[in-house]
């Protein structure tokens, strides 16, 4: 998605960082990850876009450990609000998408 093509790099609050760690042991570190691995899937959660635009990611970390990342731009940086483990569905999906983005 084009979203991610001039962004410089992550933005992130502590809150965050703790609540992902506690609720899901997903690091921040893994999160960051995700974005520099392919296929990355990313679409915009319109549902969740009220007052600002966020986004979803479906990738994987350097572990190839499957995340599912909820994010937002701000000041040209990635600004992850939640990140957790995919789920049957969420899986099912980004492994079809490696299939056929596979050469």
């Amino acid at each position: 998605m084009d979203i991610l093509s001039n962004l410089k790099g992550f933005d992130w609050d502590e809150g965050n960082i703790t609540k992902n760690w506690e609720k899901h042991d997903v690091a921040h570190i893994e999160c960051e990850e995700v974005f520099f691995n392919d296929p990355l899937v990313v679409k915009k959660d319109e549902p969740h876009s009220i007052a600002e635009p966020r986004y979803y990611v479906l990738g994987k970390t350097n572990g190839r450990r499957l995340l599912f990342l909820v994010f937002t731009v701000r000041n040209n940086k990635i600004r992850v609000i939640s990140a957790r483990d995919m789920n049957k569905k969420e899986r099912k999906l980004y492994e079809q998408t490696e299939k056929d983005t596979e050469i």
